[in-house]
């Protein structure tokens, strides 16, 4: 294998296992001996290419970001209305790879960690914005500005409570379940902006249910 290719997958190899490591250990206290044991390679050689456990911990946020981001633009290209996007974004938000129990205990690392580092929390930012922003992007299609902007807010707050809540193991919520009290949460909302007459007059009563789901 090429020099370069081989790089990239002994980066990847690293960031997969940082991943699983604070996963386990469900906090950012772990070496870079940790890591580098997990991924099968010397500490010298993960140091080498990351230069330090905190940049190789920021890739790992980087790669996390990354995957969902990838995720959510596939699942918006194959919906075909506003309505199907947002159930979408919603699914993709609980998809099984973000649910596992080793990446949520790494999020929560990450939030935690957030409270001292300005960079990581940089990060936590984008992906709020982010989320918020998808979900605001297609609600705007369907409500006034003031209300899609309410709403958006309430369920990017509602997916991560849900996804937070999921890493109480005395109280876990599975994904299914996750996915219907979001579904349920943003239909509610959906029937109460579109009853109320908006300043032109004018109400939007047109609007689709998620896919398998009935009016």
């Amino acid at each position: 294998m090429p020099k370069v290719g081989m790089e990239r997958v002994r980066r990847k190899a690293l960031v997969d296992a940082a991943l699983r490591v604070i996963g386990d250990h469900g906090s950012l206290t772990v070496t870079m001996s940790d890591i580098a044991r997990q991924a099968g390679v010397s500490p010298a050689l993960a140091h080498h290419y990351f230069g330090s456990k905190e940049q190789l911990l920021i890739e790992t946020i980087r790669s996390l970001l990354r995957q969902l981001r990838s995720d959510t633009a596939a699942a918006l290209k194959a919906a075909r209305t506003p309505r199907a996007r947002l159930s979408a974004i919603i699914r993709v938000s609980f998809h099984a790879d973000q649910f596992a129990p080793g990446t949520i205990a790494a999020w929560l690392a990450f939030y935690a960690e957030a409270q001292r580092s300005e960079e990581t929390r940089r990060f936590l930012v984008i992906y709020a914005r982010r989320l918020c922003s998808n979900l605001l992007a297609d609600l705007k299609v369907l409500l006034p500005a003031d209300a899609a902007e309410r709403i958006a807010e309430g369920a990017a707050a509602m997916i991560d409570g849900l996804y937070i809540r999921q890493s109480l193991k005395s109280a876990p919520i599975g994904i299914e379940a996750s996915i219907a009290l979001t579904e349920d949460y943003l239909n509610a909302l959906l029937a109460t902006a579109t009853a109320t007459p908006s300043p032109g007059g004018r109400r939007n009563d047109h609007i689709e249910p998620p896919k398998g789901q009935m009016t």
